[in-house]
This record gives structure tokens, sequence and C-alpha cells, in this order.
């Protein structure tokens, strides 16, 4: 494989091409990468035999563990990316226009959240139980962002609060109050723990609070900000450098913090019986909520990936830049894709419409032990983002080519 750098003398080295609505070719190439391996954790919870848990150090195997951790880039980075977004798509709009730009499409991403994905992971048309994963936090993010953007707020007040969300949330792993850790706003706004907590609203019925918002939104924020590194005036040279120097920082913090359990994850690393498990443990940081070091860990090497793919173009960041024009498209399209494969699967391997609910979880067509071993999910992975593929690269033509508005909401 040849691959081609492009000079970074120039100002706008990042930009992937003319015009007014321009793409960057390292922020798809970053986008794409996490989309399609965040399709790996999607399969491996649907497709893998027994679900056994990646990160319990009791029954985990490296190649499990592994399987999980390289997916936990994906929510961190795909957030940090819609930040920079966003900020980029400021510089299109008036502030007016564009605080109600981000607040409207806020809501649009809840919706889709609650009604399609929702949909889609459980398939239960009655929709007994509500998922808020990773889109509910990009469009909670959005319009805390456009209320900030509307109130005028300086870039540096946006980044100062993006910060201390981060690096502050942990607070509550030492300090605890009932009124936050139990209570469904404090579940949803700081103390979610992800798929195992269920707020329900009435007999059978409730929402799984997935992806606590004020992190996430936190990550947003500190997003926007190094979009202002992407501007046309910017230096290539100087924002590779930031981050370059940004992420080698947040690693530095992790490994300090990491390495004498101080502070920023609720469950501290020790030595295990053997080197490989101990080397687990210090990697296997918490998402939910996303814990300071599991976000210094991600968000440091996506801003190194960022720093280091500028200007790189060869066939596999072509493929790679396909599916990074366009990840909403991508991410709707995966998880029915997933699911209808789920239901194939589900009665080749001779089970029976009485199987369909499983009482132990809300989700319908996954018996305990449907699916195959790790390596059958790496295969059915493929088997889903190369079917992808052609769709993504259609879509991603007909928005160059198109500027009807909706296009700005898919």
């Amino acid at each position: 494989m040849t691959t081609a750098t492009v000079p970074l003398t120039s100002k706008t080295a990042a930009l992937a091409e003319p015009g007014p609505k321009q793409r960057i070719s390292s922020i798809d190439i970053l986008r794409g990468l996490v989309m399609l391996i965040m399709a790996v954790d999607h399969c491996r919870d649907f497709f893998h035999a027994g679900h056994p848990e990646p990160t319990d150090l009791a029954i985990t195997t490296p190649f499990l563990f592994f399987t999980r951790l390289i997916t936990h880039f994906c929510a961190p980075t795909f957030v940090l990316l819609s930040g920079v977004s966003a900020y980029l798509a400021g510089t299109r709009r008036t502030p007016n226009q564009m605080s109600m730009f981000l607040i409207k499409r806020g809501l649009w991403l809840i919706l889709v959240e609650v009604v399609f994905i929702t949909l889609a992971i459980t398939l239960n048309p009655l929709y007994n139980v509500f998922v808020l994963q990773v889109i509910w936090a990009i469009g909670g993010s959005m319009i805390l962002l456009g209320l900030l953007t509307w109130m005028k707020t300086p870039l540096a007040v946006i980044g100062v609060t993006g910060v201390i969300l981060v690096f502050g949330h942990n607070v509550f792993d030492i300090v605890h109050i009932n009124a936050i850790d139990k209570s469904f706003a404090g579940q949803m706004f700081l103390t979610g723990t992800g798929f195992g907590d269920f707020q329900p609203y009435a007999y059978h019925r409730g929402f799984l609070m997935a992806y606590a918002l004020l992190p996430w939104a936190g990550v947003m924020m500190i997003g926007y900000v190094f979009g202002s590194l992407y501007v046309k005036s910017y230096d290539a040279l100087k924002r590779r450098k930031t981050l370059l120097y940004s992420g080698l920082a947040l690693l530095i913090i992790f490994v300090g913090l990491r390495y004498f359990n101080i502070y920023g994850d609720p469950s501290p690393w020790s030595a295990q019986k053997n080197a490989t498990l101990s080397i687990i443990s210090f990697l296997n940081v918490t998402k939910y909520p996303p814990s300071l070091l599991y976000l210094c860990l991600t968000l440091g090497v996506a801003l190194l990936v960022l720093s280091f793919t500028e200007g790189i173009k060869n066939k596999f960041t072509d493929i790679l830049v396909i599916y990074g024009n366009v990840p909403f498209f991508y991410y709707l399209c995966h998880w029915y894709l997933i699911r209808f494969t789920s239901v194939v699967v589900f009665f080749a391997q001779g089970f029976k419409t009485s199987e369909i609910i499983n009482p132990k979880q809300p989700i319908l067509f996954l018996p305990d032990n449907m699916g195959f071993n790790l390596f059958g999910v790496y295969v059915v992975w493929f088997i889903v983002i190369a079917i992808l593929y052609l769709p993504c690269r259609w879509y991603s033509k007909y928005k160059r080519e198109h500027a009807y508005w909706w296009l700005s909401y898919l």
C-alpha cells in the first residue's frame, strides 16, 4: 500500500477539499475508524455466545478484554469530534443561528435515540424500555452547548467548563449524596452506571440510563474548543503540535493517577496473579459514567491520531473517510442491520418463538446461549461493515452533491 503525505506548510493543510462546506480528512479518518471499531462491540453484545463480561478479571481473556478495550475509544472520540464539528459549523452561521441549530439538532438526536435506536436495540414495539446511550449524550450535550452559544459565552469559559466537568465529576466517587446517586435526575446527569441502571416510571416500563449527560457534555465542550484549531487562519504545524502535546499530557495524567490510584476512577487497579491480568487491571477503567482516567486514556490516544493522520492519504484512509463522512447514517443503519442479522441467527440456531423474550433482560431475540465464539463475532462484524460500505459511499456522494437543509440533521 502506497501512502501519500500531503505537505503541511500551508495554513489550510487540514482541509480536504475547497468550498464553503469543507471536510477535514484527519477528522473523517478518525471518525470512520471509531465507527468501524464501535460495531465490534455491538456485534459482541448480540452474537457472543454466553455473553461473558470482558472486564471481569475472573473470567476474561486477553483477546476478549482487548475486544472491549479498543471499543472504549469510540464514544469519547465521537463526542469530542462532534464538538469540533459544532465549532466548524458555527463558522458558517451567526451565533443565534448556531445556537438554534445546536438545540434543534440536539432535540432531534434525542428523539432518534428514544424512538428509532431504542427500537433497533430492543426490537420491542411496545417500548417497555427506553435506552439512553451515546446519541442521547450527544444530543443533550448539543443542547447545552447551544445554550452556551446563545448566551455568547466566551470560548475560554466553555473550555474551562468542559475541563471542570471532565476532571471534577469523579468527586462523587468520594462524596456520596443520595439525591444525586439514587435519583432519576442525578443518574441522568452525573452518576448513571450504564445498562444496569434501570429507572422505572411505570410497571415494567422505564429508562436505561446508560450515559450520564454532564461528563459527556464536558467532552463535547472540550472538542468545541479544539475546533478552533481547524479554522483557515490557524497554522497547520502548530495545530499538529498542539494536538500531539495535548494527547501526550492526557496520557501522562492517566498513567500517573492510575499508577498511584490517586483519583479519577472508582475502580482502582491492583497486582494480579500474572503480568497479563495486572496489565488488564491497570487498563480496566470505568466507562459508566466515563471516569476521568477513562477519558484521559481514550481522548489522549484520539488527539495523537488526529495529529499523526493529518495529511495522510492512502487506500485505507480513503475507505475510513467514506464511513467518517456519514457517521449518523452509518450509526442508524448498523444497528438495524445487526439486529436483523441477530433475528436470522436466532431462528437459524433453532430457537423457538417462546424464547424471544428473555426474562433476564428487556431485549428481545437474545437468549443467553445464542451466538458464536469470539472469532465468529469478528466474522459477523466484518460482514456488517462490508455490507454498509456501498450505502455509505452513496450517501456520502449524495451529501456532497446536494445542499438540502435536512441533510445537516442526517
